[in-house]
């Protein structure tokens, strides 16, 4: 199945001169959703990993079915204060300004080899926080796993230390 066809093209959001490449049309066809899910776990066939680590909130969608599909476990990195136990945290640059992520600090151990999953890479930062909480843990960085990545942003060259899979690629 041809995703692109599918992934929405939204001019000038979320503010002018910017393209934005909505996925929300996948979600909401069954078909399209089955044969991404299909397509991410088949970018893994050759990653050795234990379990995901999803980005909130759309690597939460891809990561937990994933994870019930190849039988990993499933850790979160949520936005700050959405976690209700000690955490790890890093904050990091957006496009239009910074944020934090956090992690739960008993969500990994230290012989955990961890996909960082999210649904869409353009300048790195998200993901690149997402592996340093991995680090915090004492864990180690697999793979990182996206449905969609931007390749005209570089956020490819953020992630440094394992392979970088999408599935969908705009320049």
């Amino acid at each position: 199945m041809d995703l692109r066809s599918i992934i929405r093209d939204v001019p000038n959001f979320p503010q002018p001169g910017i393209l934005f490449r909505d996925i929300t049309p996948v979600l909401e066809d069954l078909s399209a959703l089955r044969a991404a899910l299909a397509g991410l776990g088949d970018l893994l066939s050759a990653v050795d990993f234990d379990v995901f680590a999803a980005v909130e909130s759309r690597g939460f969608v891809f990561g937990a079915p994933l994870a019930l599909a190849l039988d990993k476990r499933l850790v979160l990195c949520r936005k700050a204060g959405k976690l209700p136990c000690p955490t790890y945290g890093t904050t990091y640059a957006l496009e239009y300004g910074e944020a934090t992520l956090e992690m739960h600090t008993d969500s990994l151990r230290s012989t955990d080899r961890v996909v960082v999953i999210d649904d869409l890479l353009a300048t790195g930062g998200t993901a690149a926080a997402a592996g340093e909480l991995v680090g915090q843990a004492g864990a180690a960085v697999a793979s990182y796993l996206f449905l969609v990545e931007l390749c005209a942003l570089g956020g490819r060259a953020k992630l440094t230390g394992a392979p970088v899979f999408s599935l969908v690629q705009y320049d």
